[in-house]
């Protein structure tokens, strides 16, 4: 799940609410967007960005055996007319590295601020050439050679 870059911008030290177990709140499908804002309480929506039901079945993602016992699964299940009683689960480390990748950007592309990335790019480059220039002069640095 992702932040919103404005609400990424509003993170600061908080209190968070007290930590609930799975069991305190509707995980199921569809709701697990609006619960993890419940849980997390420091985001007012977040976006899904990997591995959708959908990507999984364009990528042909093989399947593997679910966690039993998880409460959420009679609700996927349904939803995705797959068996209840045989949980299944499919691991986005699945995917090709290079895709994983261009997903991975393109889903976080939206919420870039480029003037901020420009300007955090010009530092590095700047701490870069210091960093040179030191260890250019490191071996004359109190007379001695290399």
């Amino acid at each position: 799940m992702l932040a919103t870059a404005p609400e990424l911008r509003k993170l600061q030290p908080h209190t968070r609410s007290p930590r609930r177990n799975v069991g305190d709140f509707d995980c199921s499908g569809e709701d697990i967007e609006r619960d993890w804002v419940q849980r997390t309480g420091c985001w007012s929506r977040v976006t899904r960005v990997l591995l959708t039901y959908d990507q999984m079945r364009a990528y042909g993602l093989p399947a593997t055996e679910g966690k039993r016992g998880d409460r959420r699964w009679p609700g996927f299940a349904r939803r995705y007319a797959l068996d209840p009683a045989r949980p299944v689960q499919w691991e986005v480390e699945a995917l090709e590295p290079d895709e994983l990748q261009r997903l991975v950007l393109a889903a976080v592309d939206p919420y870039v601020d480029r003037a901020v990335l420009a300007q955090q790019i010009a530092r590095e480059e700047e701490q870069r050439r210091t960093l040179a220039d030191f260890f250019d002069g490191w071996g004359t640095a109190g007379g001695t050679s290399a």
